[in-house]
């Protein structure tokens, strides 16, 4: 019997996670031995999707892999390499050879990725890769999962939009220039159900929050984000 590649599984949380863990497990060709995630250590929130750490853990819990938490603080993209090169030379010394990402068609967030991973000898699987949006959203519907709305990018979506159930209601109103996966950032989900959890996440929906950014672009028509704080019910 072939011995399986030990795998870590960049979880955030969210339906692109959930689906390409779905496809990696229905694969049977991986034995993934833990969840990652980047924490936001000022909030304890998962970094970009504002999630509490509480329910992260109960995904994990529910999903039944061991959950690695990798602490933030500068938010900078040299502490998370840094940090992220410590935490994958330590894995690999464990077994680990590969790192499992749930990304769809950003080449250059791939690159970035495959970049860092080369430096410590690692490569990358992307089960979701350039598979249609529209067909991978309709198929995290049939399959059952649910999710919901945590977090918008105010250059295409309004705090209307954040606190809500991604459906096909939901898909059917987003502006033609916006992805139906948001896989260019326009909006990030929580995932608390579907064929991949052995239970339903309850939590319960408290207050929208707005947080402006700084400007990197003078073209940037992004002000800021809309979060809706999800807590554990």
């Amino acid at each position: 019997m072939i011995e399986k590649e030990k795998c870590i599984f960049c979880w955030s949380g969210g339906k692109d996670s959930a689906l390409a863990l779905y496809k990696i497990v229905q694969e049977n060709k991986y034995d993934i031995v833990a969840l990652l995630t980047t924490i936001n250590e000022t909030f304890n929130r998962v970094s970009m999707h504002g999630v509490r750490v509480e329910l992260l853990e109960q995904q994990a819990k529910s999903i039944g892999l061991p959950l690695i938490k990798m602490y933030v603080r500068e938010s900078t993209n040299d502490e998370y390499e840094r940090m992220m090169e410590t935490l994958l030379l330590e894995q690999k010394s464990k077994g680990v050879t590969k790192i499992i990402f749930g990304d769809i068609f950003l080449e250059d967030l791939r690159v970035y990725r495959e970049n860092n991973l080369a430096k410590v000898g690692l490569t990358a699987v992307f089960p979701l890769w350039k598979q249609n949006t529209k067909d991978l959203i309709h198929e995290f519907f049939d399959l059952g999962f649910k999710t919901i709305v945590c977090c918008v990018n105010d250059e295409h979506l309004n705090e209307e939009q954040v606190g809500v159930k991604l459906n096909q209601s939901f898909i059917n109103k987003l502006p033609t220039n916006v992805d139906v996966c948001g896989e260019n950032g326009e909006f990030h989900t929580f995932c608390y159900e579907g064929p991949i959890f052995n239970f339903s996440i309850k939590f319960k929906i408290g207050e929208k929050l707005y947080k402006p950014i700084e400007l990197n672009t003078i073209d940037s028509k992004t002000k800021g984000f809309w979060f809706c704080d999800l807590m554990l019910h």
